[in-house]
C-alpha cells in the first residue's frame, strides 16, 4: 500500500475510532462502573472483533450486501434490539459493591467482539474503509486496513476506559452512579439513530415507496 494512502487510512482510522460512538460510550460506562482492569476483555474484544469484521467484510460480506440489500434491514433490526437491551442493562446496573450490583457484569471479550456485528457505526466504518482503501478487495490491502484499525483502536479504547475510571470520583454515591448510567443509556439509544440512517440509505435509495 503506498505511503500516502496508508497515511490517509491511519488518519481516518484514528478519527473514526476515537470520536464518540457506541463502543466508546460502552467503554466509558464500563470504566466508570468497573474500572480499567475489569474492562480489559471488553477493550480487547473491540480491537480484535472489529479487525476481524473488516477482513470478513472485505473478502465477502460486502458482496452479500450488494446482492441482497434486504440484509441491511435485517442487520439494522438486530442492531436496534440488541442496543436497546444494552441500554436497559446499563440503566439498571448498580455499583459493584452495592446490594443489587452482583447481577451486572462488564462485557466479556466474546461479547464485545460479537457486538461489532450489530454496531451501526462499526458497519459504516468497515464498509467505508474497504471501499476507499481496498476498492479492489485484494487480500493484502484488506489486511492492511484491518491492521491499521487494530493499532488505532488500542489507544482509543484505552482513553475512553481511563476517562470512565477517572469519573468514579464524581460518581461516589449510588444516586450519582445511577443518574450517570441512565444518562449513558439514553445517549446510547440516541447515538445509534444517525448511524442507522447511514446504514439504511442504500436501501432507501434503491426502493420505490408505494405511497
Amino acid at each position: 500500500m503506498p505511503l500516502e494512502i496508508l497515511f490517509a487510512l491511519a488518519l481516518f482510522a484514528v478519527v473514526s475510532t476515537i470520536t464518540p460512538g457506541l463502543n466508546n460510550m460502552l467503554l466509558l460506562a464500563s470504566g466508570a462502573n468497573w474500572g480499567v482492569v475489569r474492562t480489559v476483555p471488553h477493550m480487547l474484544g473491540i480491537t480484535c472483533g472489529f479487525s476481524l469484521m473488516v477482513i470478513l467484510v472485505g473478502i465477502g460480506v460486502m458482496q452479500l450486501f450488494e446482492r441482497f440489500p434486504i440484509t441491511y434491514v435485517l442487520l439494522s433490526t438486530a442492531s436496534v434490539l440488541y442496543l436497546l437491551y444494552l441500554a436497559y442493562k446499563i440503566a439498571t446496573s448498580s455499583a459493584p459493591n452495592s446490594d443489587g450490583g452482583g447481577r451486572s457484569q462488564p462485557m466479556s471479550f466474546l461479547q464485545a467482539a460479537m457486538f461489532q456485528w450489530v454496531n451501526p457505526k462499526g458497519w459504516t466504518m468497515a464498509l467505508t474503509s474497504i471501499s476507499l482503501y481496498a476498492p479492489g478487495r485484494e487480500l493484502g490491502a484488506i489486511l492492511w486496513v484491518a491492521l491499521v484499525f487494530a493499532l488505532a483502536n488500542l489507544p482509543s479504547v484505552s482513553l475512553w476506559t481511563v476517562l470512565g475510571q477517572q469519573m468514579q470520583r464524581l460518581l461516589s454515591t449510588e444516586k450519582r452512579l445511577r443518574t450517570f448510567n441512565v444518562s449513558m443509556a439514553v445517549l446510547l439509544v440516541a447515538s445509534m439513530l444517525p448511524m442507522l440512517v447511514l446504514m439504511l440509505a442504500p436501501v432507501w435509495e434503491g426502493t420505490t415507496l408505494a405511497w
